[in-house]
């Protein structure tokens, strides 16, 4: 409990701060709040992206990879992400439309995909990951935010706080140097090492989730290319041009 005590020297800091110090030492406050905010929410985000990922991947067959029924579960109070989910319910869409055309015009066709359809599928599949990374990395770029500011604000208390000192110093003289000295340096002093508290934990929770989101894009890109292998060999159309003839 050092940390509220009487002569703990940030909150003696504080106290003994005018009112731009004091404001100096909310923003810091703030930003290490959304700070950690944010980091615990992505966190999460990322754990429960893997743990239905991983669930779902189990569920999925390659012979039948139209098959899966799967329903999206929402959290009470957060909606539970699942990447993998919205890319193969964005695939199957996109596939049973095509089947849907195809069977319009051609009513005695099978449910077959030529290369034109596949490349449609393809095209589905990548714009749905594309979406799905842009949804897990929204709102990582106030972690670097924060990162760069923190120490910028911390250095706004210091030269604030030195310059409070020095005007003490000009306007009261040498009977108030100690006074003067103590609470300009305490301030300066406290403003630098929060500044840099807050900091060091948004960059290195940038930093991990940074990497976490990379490290997940490749697995979606893995599920989508086994997602259209599996759809390629059970309903592309079969090249017939190059079958063998038999000789006469």
């Amino acid at each position: 409990m050092t940390l509220f005590a009487t002569g703990n020297p940030f909150i003696s800091a504080y106290v003994e701060s005018d009112w731009f110090g004091k404001g100096i030492f909310w923003g810091l406050f703030a930003l290490s709040a959304v700070s950690w905010t944010l980091v615990i929410h992505k966190g999460w985000i990322f754990y429960q992206a893997r743990k239905l990922s991983n669930e779902f991947i189990t569920l999925f067959s390659e012979k039948e990879p139209l098959k899966l029924q799967f329903t999206r579960l929402k959290g009470r109070f957060l909606e539970v992400p699942h990447p993998y989910f919205e890319i193969y319910k964005a695939v199957k869409q996109k596939t049973l439309q095509i089947f849907n055309r195809n069977h319009f015009f051609l009513p005695d066709a099978e449910t077959i995909l030529s290369d034109a359809d596949l490349g449609l599928i393809e095209s589905q599949v990548y714009t749905a990951l594309a979406s799905q990374h842009k949804l897990l990395e929204k709102n990582l770029f106030v972690l670097s935010t924060i990162a760069a500011l923190g120490p910028f604000l911390g250095l706004l208390g210091t030269v604030w706080g030195i310059l409070l000192t020095f005007s003490e110093l000009q306007s009261k003289g040498m009977s108030s140097s100690n006074t003067a000295m103590l609470a300009g340096l305490s301030m300066a002093l406290a403003t630098t090492v929060i500044g840099l508290v807050v900091a060091i934990p948004a960059l290195i929770g940038y930093n991990y989730l940074k990497n976490a989101s990379r490290e997940y894009r490749r697995d979606m890109e893995d599920f989508s290319q086994l997602l259209l292998a599996s759809l390629e060999l059970q309903y592309r159309k079969p090249d017939h041009a190059q079958k063998i003839s038999t000789p006469t």
